[in-house]
């Protein structure tokens, strides 16, 4: 699949998945792409694997590309950015989860970073 193909499917998880959830995550987004799998993303979360990266299928630069195309559709779509903790699921002290290998602030932002559909949540509580 070239990029140009990319980012239409991208654009396509990103509008069907806010039409049902009225959000979208970079971890949506990945998982529809088949890029993470349920299976490592509840592992992650329940820190059996130390970086979220360490088990997606791809490279850095596929994953740049899909992080890109996620904020320029979001930005497209006026869509309200927001930063969201991810914490550790399972028993035992809550820990602050890593998204990739560096831990650069920066990247884990914009992983941790839902976009809402102000506009469809605030039709959905009328």
């Amino acid at each position: 699949m070239n990029r140009h193909q990319l980012a239409k499917r991208i654009k396509r998880i990103m509008d069907q998945t806010i039409y049902e959830k009225g959000y979208i995550t970079p971890v949506d987004v990945f998982l529809k792409l088949d890029k993470l799998s349920k299976q490592n993303y509840e592992a992650w979360r329940k820190k059996r694997i130390p970086y979220l990266e360490r088990v997606m299928r791809g490279n850095l630069n596929q994953f740049s590309f899909i992080m890109k195309e996620i904020r320029l559709h979001a930005r497209k779509r006026e869509l309200k950015a927001s930063w969201t903790s991810y914490k550790s699921w399972g028993k035992g002290q809550k820990v602050d989860l890593t998204f990739s290998k560096s831990g650069n602030p920066i990247l884990e932002k914009a992983y941790a970073t839902h976009y809402i559909d102000s506009n469809r949540l605030k039709k959905k509580g009328d």
